[in-house]
């Protein structure tokens, strides 16, 4: 009988070596796609407008390459990303020179004081689904801390019926009811109902994106 594989760490090391090992090549990088996230794009076409100003300082966590960061640049907020792998950072700054200060190497779990409350919108895609299910309440803490007093959480990442077992990861899936739970847990409400679809890659994925406000703003 085979014994069950045991879970990944996923913490930075595990990260910084996929950048790393990748030595340049965005293809060799599994979540890499070179592009923004189409569910991101679709929201800031949709819903952005409405609830974050031009010009409102907005934060992408765990922001790998940058694409995501260049989209929301274009669209006239100011905007930072960061991620804990050094390799990613200095990867983002090459693709988007002019732009290179907006790249900042930091650990979501140590940030810097001066960004706690800080961000009028705060771009979550993939980061909590990629950390284990025991990690998530802390990972969404640490998320929660950087929204604004009325600013908003945005969340991307994998869904599920049923929660994933450790085993089965990275990446982790996330229940509807898991999303909502965690965003409770920091004081976050959400503005509207989860959208719950699957996406255009080959196979489809099934997605979550959801917004969320402090329970005090809404």
């Amino acid at each position: 009988m085979t014994s069950p594989a045991a879970p990944v760490d996923t913490t930075t090391e595990f990260f910084e070596t996929i950048y790393a090992d990748a030595t340049g090549d965005a293809s060799r990088v599994p979540w890499a796609d070179e592009r923004p996230h189409p569910a991101l794009v679709r929201w800031l076409d949709v819903v952005a407008p409405s609830l974050i100003r031009c010009g409102g300082r907005v934060v992408v966590v765990g922001c790998g390459l940058g694409h995501d960061v260049q989209e929301l640049h274009r669209r006239g907020y100011d905007v930072i990303g960061f991620d804990c792998s050094a390799t990613a950072i200095d990867w983002a700054r090459r693709i988007d020179p002019e732009r290179a200060e907006s790249y900042v190497h930091a650990d979501l779990f140590d940030l810097p004081p001066g960004w706690t409350h800080r961000f009028d919108l705060v771009v979550e895609i993939n980061t909590i689904q990629a950390l284990g299910p025991d990690r998530r309440p802390e990972a969404m803490a640490a998320i929660a801390a950087l929204v604004g007093r009325v600013g908003h959480l945005l969340v991307i990442c994998r869904g599920d019926d049923v929660p994933a077992a450790p085993e089965l990861g990275p990446p982790w899936p996330l229940t509807p009811t898991e999303l909502l739970d965690l965003a409770a847990g920091v004081g976050l409400s959400p503005t509207g109902p989860i959208a719950d679809f699957m996406d255009d890659e080959d196979p489809p994925v099934r997605r979550l994106r959801a917004a969320f406000a402090r329970e005090a703003a809404t």
